[in-house]
């Protein structure tokens, strides 16, 4: 095992540090901390085909003021523009949202093991979880934090790490099975690209998130929409939701309600219905299916004008 991974084993990476900060402030984190200097891993590099490959040191304030990102991804620009605030989306990077660690008050709380602390259970399902998942797919109820993860998933990106190449959201984050951890990172492995693909001719992005203040709030569900409306109808859709899963979900039940349909009120209205396909919600957060079938039918209907 190399010196790096060694060390990452007991401590954690830092980049900009905007999350690690706070949790070794609070206790949750110990142990050494290897900073990455990765030069040339802070840019977009485009190619012949018009699509974006975004270094994993690229702050989320750039991706949200590329004008380039924007024309072509502007479901990515807009998930960038609306996450934290001015200052951290300053300093945070693509990389380090992706690979994030759990909000929920339970993993913050020194005093309290749960799952991703080593411990035997999650106290958060029969403890307070009123901001944990609808779709309970494992034994952590909390949610992805990544905002850019639903982003990207959305766009069917990939992500390269110093030791994998191609991997699909999916694979980096795990399908919520495994309580123990947000993503599927080797200790020492590096997230260093995120590839997007070729932009679609004609597309329409639109990122919301319901909070429960007006700044500064993580989400409660989020979602990140794309659509070709062409001939009267929905030629392309894709839907990813965030806040609502222990990873984000592509609502494809609802996808599948839109293609080659048109754009009017009922069918809108039908596919918001069927974004709850597969929900469990606990006992305490019911409220985020309204909140879910709410954003779908805003965005859809923007999208749609």
């Amino acid at each position: 095992m190399s010196e790096a991974a060694t060390m990452t084993a007991a401590g954690e990476f830092r980049a900009a540090g905007t999350d690690l900060s706070e949790r070794r402030r609070t206790g949750v984190s110990k142990g050494p901390v290897v900073d990455l200097v990765l030069p040339g891993d802070d840019g977009i590099v485009w190619g012949a085909d018009g699509a974006a490959t975004i270094g994993a040191f690229a702050t989320i304030a750039t991706i949200a003021a590329d004008t380039r990102i924007k024309d072509a991804y502007p479901g990515v620009a807009a998930t960038a523009l609306g996450l934290a605030t001015p200052q951290i989306r300053h300093l945070a990077t693509l990389g380090g949202n992706l690979a994030q660690r759990s909000r929920c008050w339970y993993y913050r709380n020194p005093h309290i093991a749960c799952l991703k602390k080593g411990g035997s259970d999650c106290p958060a399902r029969a403890g307070n979880h009123l901001y944990g998942v609808a779709f309970d797919l494992g034994p952590c109820v909390a949610p992805h934090p990544s905002s850019m993860a639903a982003a990207l998933l959305a766009y069917e990106a990939t992500v390269s790490t110093d030791r994998r190449k191609a991997l699909s959201i999916a694979e980096l984050l795990g399908n919520g099975s495994d309580g123990r951890a947000d993503h599927a990172l080797q200790a020492g492995e590096t997230i260093r690209s995120i590839v997007l693909p070729t932009p679609l001719q004609g597309e329409r992005a639109l990122y919301k998130r319901a909070i429960s203040r007006s700044y500064a709030e993580w989400p409660l569900v989020e979602i990140c929409a794309r659509a070709v409306i062409a001939d009267g109808a929905f030629r392309f859709v894709r839907i990813a939701a965030g806040g609502i899963a222990p990873v984000p979900l592509r609502l494809q039940a609802a996808e599948a309600a839109l293609e080659g349909r048109p754009p009017t009120e009922a069918t809108i209205a039908n596919a918001a219905k069927l974004a709850a396909t597969g929900a469990k919600p606990l006992p305490m957060t019911g409220y985020k299916l309204d909140l879910l079938d709410g954003l779908v039918r805003d965005l859809l209907g923007a999208l749609a004008k």
